[in-house]
């Protein structure tokens, strides 16, 4: 663990190679490095965790994303755009991009979470990720911060096809629940809505202790879209 100001300040110009960017007020990228576990422990009270940045880096990130979905696929519909920035931005995705960076070094976390584990842990890095992209957005603006997530996620980015819509999310779920809680998903529907000759119906499906729900023009559609969501929840639960 950093020791001193200086250490701090050499570390971060280390990520700033990383992230490809220089920050003219490098507090906010220290800022963004802060868990709640870390600041806790520390006698001084002028230290803030990342997680209101991390607020502000979600918007940023899903508003980037969506800038680039819809530059990039303007064949999509809104719904398929939906679903694949949901598939973009999603935790294992985001914990993947902070791999990539070795922001899990970086971090400042407290004694306790540092010896669990938490720089491995995909929940720390995705939300320290978002905490970057807001550090940068505060920093050099949206134009910066956009190039920053252009970057990192241009090869996710590439392989967006129609194709990912034909996933069986209820097989990935099935196959996940038994092997992980030794569960079976359970589906039922919830709610029909539309007149008879253009339905909408919702799903919910129930595994581990997670509810989902998903809407779609028939039931098996409904139930691909409630086992997709499930699956997030389960990720971000893990």
């Amino acid at each position: 663990m950093r020791t001193s100001q200086s250490e701090d300040t050499a570390n971060n110009k280390q990520l700033e190679t990383e992230l490809g960017y220089r920050f003219s007020d490098p507090a906010l990228l220290t800022g963004a490095l802060c868990h709640s576990s870390y600041v806790n422990e520390q006698p001084r009270d002028d230290l803030e965790s990342n997680e209101r940045l991390e607020f502000l880096g979600d918007a940023v990130l899903n508003l980037s994303v969506s800038h680039l979905l819809m530059q990039r696929y303007p064949e999509l519909a809104e719904g398929e755009l939906s679903r694949n920035r949901a598939q973009l931005v999603n935790e294992t995705q985001l914990a993947a991009v902070a791999r990539e960076i070795a922001l899990g070094e970086y971090l400042l976390l407290g004694k306790g979470e540092a010896l669990t584990g938490g720089r491995e842990k995909n929940s720390l890095l995705a939300d320290a990720v978002e905490a970057v992209i807001a550090a940068i957005y505060l920093d050099g603006g949206f134009d910066a911060a956009f190039a920053f997530v252009e970057s990192r996620f241009s090869r996710q980015l590439q392989k967006v096809t129609r194709s990912r819509y034909e996933t069986d999310y209820k097989s990935q779920l099935q196959e996940h629940a038994q092997s992980v809680y030794r569960e079976i998903p359970q589906y039922r529907v919830v709610d029909t809505s539309g007149p008879d000759h253009s339905k909408t119906f919702r799903v919910q499906v129930s595994v581990a202790g997670t509810t989902a729900e998903g809407d779609g023009k028939s039931k098996k559609m409904a139930e691909q879209e409630a086992a997709r969501v499930g699956l997030e929840l389960l990720d971000k639960h893990s």
